[in-house]
């Protein structure tokens, strides 16, 4: 007895798939470009400071080339010296790892204790924090701000910036709120059964593992300060000793002479770079385990 052949599902399924194809590569050229689009727009001013960064103020001015017909690594230095970089940088620093500190104390405590306890007055508690985050606390609360710190005697110095920084911790209270949710209830119980009180539970146990937490809310937290410049202008006027590096850059833009020095202004701007490009390399850690955590979850 002869074998019957075996219908087989190939021809229509290679069918379909060739009507997909193009569908398929469509969709891809389209998600290709639109991301080459997004590199090209957020590389290209880079590209540009650090170019122009290197060139003559003139040339940099007529705007005729994109790559520096001489490579003027000079501009540099005189950069660093004019706008008093050393000094500008420390401030800015003090500033920010301060600020970041402090933010990341706060936050974390208040999330804590909202995550793990009830207490009257929470929900108002939690909704006035997500109220923060849609009020800027830039020029709307600027005015009575300064008169606050005027009250406390740190109108002229950058602790006054410091505790307003710290006290806009919104954004880092809900992020780290998020990361509680996935620490078990049943470590602080059991420490608490083997006598721990609940302040040392916070800080022996629970600190250690919201690392990857208060890695990411920490970068944002020393960007958001590193960058900050209207309440450095305001808090440093009557002390110009005291500026930040990005008011400092600002005085760049004009030399001795009332001429307009944009060539310095880019070098010290690629300059003002770099200590964040070096907390996103020492907090990349903590991205990585937050992106394979919730690739898992």
């Amino acid at each position: 007895m002869k074998n019957e052949a075996v219908p087989t599902v190939r021809q229509p399924v290679h069918g379909l798939r060739d009507k997909l194809r193009p569908g398929r590569f469509a969709g891809r050229a389209i998600m290709w470009a639109f991301l080459l689009a997004i590199v090209v727009f957020t590389l290209f001013p880079l590209l540009m400071t650090f170019t122009g960064s290197m060139m003559t103020n003139a040339e940099l001015m007529s705007g005729g080339n994109l790559i520096p017909s001489k490579w003027q690594f000079a501009n540099y230095a005189e950069a660093w010296q004019q706008s008093n970089f050393a000094r500008y940088t420390w401030n800015s620093l003090f500033m920010s790892v301060t600020s970041t500190v402090g933010t990341l104390l706060v936050a974390a405590m208040a999330a804590y204790v909202v995550d793990r306890r009830s207490f009257p007055g929470k929900a108002l508690f939690v909704g006035l924090q997500a109220s923060m985050m849609f009020i800027s606390m830039g020029a709307i609360v600027l005015r009575p701000q300064f008169d606050l710190m005027v009250l406390l005697g740190l109108n002229s110095s950058l602790w006054g910036v410091i505790l307003i920084l710290i006290s806009g911790h919104a954004s880092t209270f809900f992020i780290l709120s998020g990361f509680y949710k996935s620490i078990p209830r049943e470590l602080d119980e059991a420490a608490m059964m083997d006598g721990s009180g609940f302040i040392r539970t916070f800080f022996r146990i629970i600190i250690p593992l919201l690392a990857p937490g208060l890695g990411v809310s920490g970068l944002f937290a020393f960007r958001h300060a590193w960058n900050e410049y209207i309440l450095p202008l305001v808090f440093t006027l009557t002390d110009p000793h005291l500026q930040t590096l990005t008011v400092g850059l600002a005085n760049l833009r004009y030399g001795s002479s009332a001429a307009m020095q944009t060539n310095l202004m880019m070098a010290g701007a690629c300059l003002s770079m770099l200590p964040m490009l070096l907390v996103y390399l020492l907090a990349n850690k903590s991205f990585m385990q937050v992106t394979a955590g919730s690739i898992k979850g």
